[in-house]
């Protein structure tokens, strides 16, 4: 027997089978939303604000000073095997840029310690990346000194 939905306050009433006497919980799956999510060091949180500027990776990297008044600079990652993103990020910084960079497209969890690293302050993840890598997996990386080797060998 399937009911309505549960009130947050309310247990749900099991369903017994009687000839066996075993009792079976049932409870409501709640789809997620499919909207994408915004990765920083304390978790998952919605999409808000529209860069002033988005970065192709093949942006050339002498063009970037134009750029150091926008108050938040996404930078593409068209495959997780594409790292020129990481080098543009890691420029715009040394330039000066004191706003925020928002890494988008094909990003994982193992890479947000290398983003945090060289000035990406936030990732815009599809909510299917989110539900195959959740918050937790992210948030193993967001302490990203810990994975820098540089600091490590520096002492």
């Amino acid at each position: 027997m399937v009911r309505g939905p549960i009130a947050p306050d309310a247990a749900p009433e099991p369903e017994t089978d009687t000839m066996t006497e075993t009792v079976i919980q049932t409870a409501e799956i709640v789809p997620l939303p499919d909207a994408p999510v915004l990765v920083r060091d304390d978790g998952f949180h919605p999409v808000e604000g529209d860069p002033d500027v988005t970065l192709p990776p093949d942006t050339d990297p002498s063009t970037l000073g134009q750029y150091l008044n926008a108050g938040l600079i996404a930078v593409e990652f068209p495959a997780m095997t594409d790292g020129r993103g990481f080098s543009l990020a890691r420029i715009l910084r040394e330039l000066g840029f004191a706003g925020r960079i928002r890494a988008t497209g094909g990003l994982i969890a193992d890479q947000y310690a290398m983003a945090r690293r060289v000035g990406i302050d936030e990732v815009q993840i599809p909510a299917a990346l989110a539900r195959r890598q959740p918050a937790g997996q992210w948030l193993a990386r967001a302490d990203w000194r810990a994975w820098d080797h540089r600091s490590r060998l520096a002492g």
